[in-house]
């Protein structure tokens, strides 16, 4: 946020001196804290951590909020916000019904102008419609099935124990029907396998398309977008975790990326459709689609190609 240089970050709003925000403000630039309710204030006096006020006392000053609260919580949170008169955009845990429009910055941008409240799509939900849209602007996608190959926790969730299993659901996953959702003129099933890994999912796509793709057409589609980054397995990039040591030795902060990677060596056809498969880095991948949404529901950009490209200016993902 603190890098949209049309927005201001007022600050952020914590329960708890947790091991981010004890980094937060190890930091040289910390952001202006704000508590949920003044009896938690003493935990961050005693960790010598400042807090400039209370939750109610940062809604005074905002004009749109970003609840990353766990779900359920930005639910309780929306009367807060609707109290104060406030827009807010909730993160893709949140039930649908939280929002006026399920969104994504590049699929339905029109969607979100002008509403009060926004749910963004999960990660990887996030990500491969990024790529199918890609798609579906060049040629028309009229089918998609999705396998997800998921990490079952990001990392520091001890919580999640010490695991050894792939873990199915039933068909369909939850992401293809919210790809429906977003593009309801594509019909869409999936598959979702968890796995016992942190960094990132693996997802392979099968697109029936309206006008033939080639894999070298797909290709320069994929190489063409801001937020999809086209990598070869012949170069070192070979897995999910390879990706994510890029992107630490890359000097990216917390080693994030906010690029989809498709895998050059796995873009193919089966017969008349387009496969491929992309990795998705779950801890970053939805914040351009989140500075997206505010663009969206402060109609600061009333068209959605200008919107995003703003966001990705800032973002340095030009």
């Amino acid at each position: 946020m603190a890098k949209q240089e049309d927005m201001e970050l007022i600050g952020i709003v914590d329960i708890a001196p947790t091991l981010s925000i004890r980094a937060l403000y190890d930091s040289p630039n910390p952001y202006d804290l704000y508590v949920v309710d003044d009896s938690m204030k003493g935990a961050f006096d005693s960790e010598n951590i400042p807090v400039r006020g209370s939750f109610d006392d940062l809604l005074s000053k905002v004009d749109i909020m970003l609840d990353a609260a766990p779900g359920g919580i930005g639910a309780k949170n929306k009367k807060l916000y609707k109290a104060k008169g406030l827009k807010a955009i909730f993160q893709g845990g949140e039930k649908n019904e939280v929002a006026d429009a399920f969104f994504h910055g590049y699929a339905n941008y029109s969607k979100g102008i002008g509403k009060d409240y926004l749910k963004l799509t999960s990660c990887n939900t996030t990500g491969f419609i990024r790529a199918v849209d890609c798609i579906d602007r060049a040629a028309g996608v009229e089918k998609v099935v999705v396998t997800i190959l998921r990490r079952v926790a990001d990392p520091g969730d001890t919580h999640r124990g010490l695991v050894d299993v792939a873990m199915v659901e039933p068909v369909p996953n939850h992401q293809a029907v919210d790809l429906m959702l977003i593009m309801p003129h594509i019909k869409a099933t999936g598959a979702l396998i968890h796995l016992p890994i942190t960094h990132g999912h693996i997802i392979t796509l099968v697109l029936t398309t309206k006008k033939s793709v080639s894999t070298n057409m797909a290709l320069e589609l994929f190489e063409a977008h801001p937020r999809i980054k086209v990598v070869e397995i012949a170069k070192g990039f070979n897995s999910n975790t390879a990706l994510f040591k890029y992107a630490r030795d890359k000097g990216n902060k917390r080693a994030d990326m906010y690029e989809i990677a498709v895998f050059k060596e796995m873009v193919a056809k089966s017969g008349d459709d387009l496969f491929f498969t992309i990795n998705i880095p779950q801890e970053a991948v939805v914040i351009p689609e989140s500075i997206d949404a505010i663009r969206a529901a402060l109609s600061m950009q009333t068209g959605g190609d200008d919107a995003v490209s703003a966001t990705n200016k800032y973002l340095g993902m030009e």
